[in-house]
């Protein structure tokens, strides 16, 4: 970045070279965002184009939102199907996450787990330092699910579960939940849980509870990230805007924070 004096240094590469190589913006355009005042090197504003940054290393976002400089990063969404086991290699022989990687250049893994009977969104990188913040719960990253449980939830039972109740592994609370459609025959209801925890099948234990034992378990989200229209056992990688919203979360976290205890657990 720039010099004490705020003069700019002879090494490194320009910012807005850097940030036109990041997908940002052309580099006329980038050079218009730095001159407005838009452009953060280290949580700086910068306005000097005669500002240099070592794009391994400085950390440089625009309007608030994180740019990633670091071309060998991956992110990837999938959609997992049911009987799939988050895992790169299964030890039982069951089928894993290496028919999605199989093909992909660089090794990747997934962030936290789901369950073999729970569906949905699964993040896969090789992004180690962000994969930490987004799975522990201690940074309080929210997962949104959608189960279908048996029996008519009424609003008192998830009330329960925004106060907390206690399992065998501690107290435990959802942050938010709405019940979505009840079945005439009251067999079932469709239920919406939103919660930050990553302990062991923590959603099925919760509603196991409360007396409404989960039949089909979707994770429709994972921070900024939502599953959208993606196809079950479909993989993409991820956009320039949600990478920035990911690595904006990763570098607001605290680093205090770290040392909490946390036991990574299908969810």
């Amino acid at each position: 970045m720039t010099d004490a004096a705020g003069g700019a240094l002879s090494a490194g590469t320009r910012l807005q070279k850097a940030m036109a190589a990041a997908g940002v913006a052309s580099r006329r355009v980038s050079e218009q965002l730095i001159v407005e005042g838009r452009v953060e090197v280290n949580g700086q504003v910068v306005t000097e184009l005669g500002t240099r940054i070592d794009p391994s290393t400085d950390l440089v976002s625009v309007d608030g939102v994180a740019v990633q400089l670091d071309t060998a990063k991956r992110y990837y969404m999938l959609n997992k199907p049911r009987g799939i086991v988050s895992s790169m290699r299964d030890e039982h022989g069951r089928p894993d996450l290496t028919r999605f990687t199989d093909e992909l250049e660089e090794r990747v893994f997934n962030v936290g787990r789901l369950d073999a009977e729970t569906s949905g969104l699964l993040l896969l990188t090789n992004d180690g330092a962000l994969a930490h913040v987004l799975a522990h719960p201690s940074f309080g990253v929210e997962k949104t699910y959608i189960a279908k449980v048996r029996g008519r939830v009424a609003p008192q039972s998830l009330q329960r579960l925004k106060q907390g109740i206690e399992l065998d592994d501690g107290p435990i609370s959802i942050d938010r939940g709405r019940i979505l459609q009840k079945q005439p025959d009251d067999r079932y209801s469709m239920v919406e849980v939103t919660l930050h925890s990553g302990r062991n099948r923590i959603v099925r234990r919760m509603f196991d509870a409360v007396g409404h034992p989960v039949v089909d378990l979707v994770r429709r989200s994972f921070g900024p990230l939502t599953l959208g229209t993606l196809k079950s056992g479909a993989m993409r990688e991820l956009t320039k805007v949600e990478r920035g919203r990911l690595l904006t979360i990763a570098r607001a976290a605290d680093p205090a924070r770290d040392g909490a205890e946390w036991n990574e657990g299908d969810e």
